[in-house]
């Protein structure tokens, strides 16, 4: 017991330290980082994950509906694909395992005004192996630039797919961090004066409710002194839909000092968000006041997985929720802070693979048997920029208006 404790308090002193230099949500915009995406030839030593099937990717065998626009990387950033384009020319792709892309992405978010990241660490991958080494590799390049560039970082845990006995690999991994003196950056994300870290994934009707071993978790989590993020379903309140009606799920979530519902594919037009924004995020920010919880609501530019889909014999629309040139993202963000939302969170910076990425994305596509979303009606960087106006809105510092803003 004395030693249990011991070890508890020796977390939560390795914690803290000096003043955090990002100590609030509140004001920000930041979006979430995948940093999922590895190149055959990368330092991972892994092939094309999250592109396609790893040595088959080809035209016709790939899983991403957005084409990154590479024009500003180094050669050294840049792996040849299977992909051509009309030229002939090949198509090169990204790594996220690339210190220099890295860095890049965390350029851009400052040039932007984007204020930060949630870093993704996909809880079904840590451990041994090469797939965990990656991701360690990714996290330590995203602490560097977010430091460098001045930009937040918040550790995000996704826990899908993971099998409830194995949820304390977790709390594991969040200890290791600790020790490795990397929530200590300069650049990590507080919360009410607490390192903020994310778990995604709770209460979500298609996976188990699993409350004694989500109990369990937010324990170990919260003994280290971390304020805890949570990822819910949409209709987490109601318990309808995207969530589980039990009421362990909500007593759960409760415990949460942030919520964030996913909301990414509950709508489709700009004509539906402010009916969802007044039913769902405005009643749930009045509840939230109600239990001094803060509150994260997602928005997101437009969905796509139409080569995704049709590599798991699966049919879905080419550009199945459109981007209308920004309209979308604007009026939710616009909804948002209508409803009293203090900041937003954009999902996601590089998420290609579903078509949601707000990084440079567009210009020339390859040709062949896979097809990728049209972005060619705005800039490459058009959602960088907007991300970063809607920071700027959200702070007063332009007009709360529907007409998206001019560059």
């Amino acid at each position: 017991m004395l030693k249990a404790a011991l070890v508890g308090l020796l977390a939560v002193v390795g914690l803290h330290g000096a003043s955090p230099g990002h100590p609030s949500l509140d004001g920000k915009v930041v979006c979430g980082y995948q940093g999922w995406f590895r190149a055959d030839g990368d330092a991972s030593g892994l092939g094309w994950v999250h592109y396609g099937p790893g040595q088959r990717l080809a035209p016709g065998t790939c899983s991403f509906d957005l084409w990154p626009d590479l024009s500003e990387y180094t050669p050294a950033e840049r792996y040849a694909s299977p992909f051509k384009f009309a030229d002939g020319q090949s198509a090169p792709l990204f790594s996220s395992v690339h210190p220099l892309t890295v860095r890049r992405h965390f350029r851009w978010m400052k040039e932007y005004g984007i204020d930060g990241a949630m870093v993704q660490r996909f809880a079904t991958g840590l451990g041994h192996g090469r797939g965990s080494a990656a991701m360690d590799l990714v996290l330590r390049h995203c602490n560097e630039a977010a430091t460098a560039e001045g930009r937040s970082l918040t550790v995000m845990y996704d826990l899908s797919g993971l099998k409830p006995e194995k949820f304390a690999v977790v709390a594991e991994d969040w200890k290791k961090l600790i020790a490795a003196g990397q929530i200590k950056q300069p650049c990590y994300q507080h919360h009410a004066g607490k390192p903020l870290v994310a778990l995604w994934g709770l209460g979500f009707s298609d996976r188990p409710v699993a409350a004694a071993e989500w109990q369990a978790l937010l324990q170990e989590i919260k003994a280290t002194g971390a304020a805890v993020m949570l990822g819910v379903p949409s209709y987490w309140r109601e318990g309808k839909a995207d969530a589980w009606p039990d009421p362990a799920v909500r007593t759960l979530i409760r415990q949460a000092d942030l919520i964030s519902p996913w909301s990414v594919g509950r709508y489709g037009r700009p004509t539906e968000v402010a009916t969802y924004a007044q039913k769902v995020w405005q009643a749930d920010i009045q509840a939230c006041a109600e239990t001094k919880q803060g509150y994260l609501p997602v928005i997101f530019p437009g969905f796509s997985w139409h080569n995704l889909s049709a590599l798991r014999g699966k049919e879905a629309r080419l550009n199945q929720i459109p981007r209308l040139g920004g309209q979308l993202l604007w009026q939710q963000a616009l909804a948002a802070r209508q409803a009293g939302a203090k900041t937003v969170y954009v999902a996601m910076f590089d998420e290609i693979d579903e078509g949601t990425a707000i990084m440079k994305c567009g210009g020339p596509r390859p040709v062949g048997a896979s097809p990728f979303v049209d972005l060619s009606d705005v800039p490459t960087d058009h959602y960088l920029w907007l991300t970063g106006q809607i920071g700027r809105m959200l702070r007063g510092e332009i007009p709360a208006t529907a007409e998206l803003p001019k560059r």
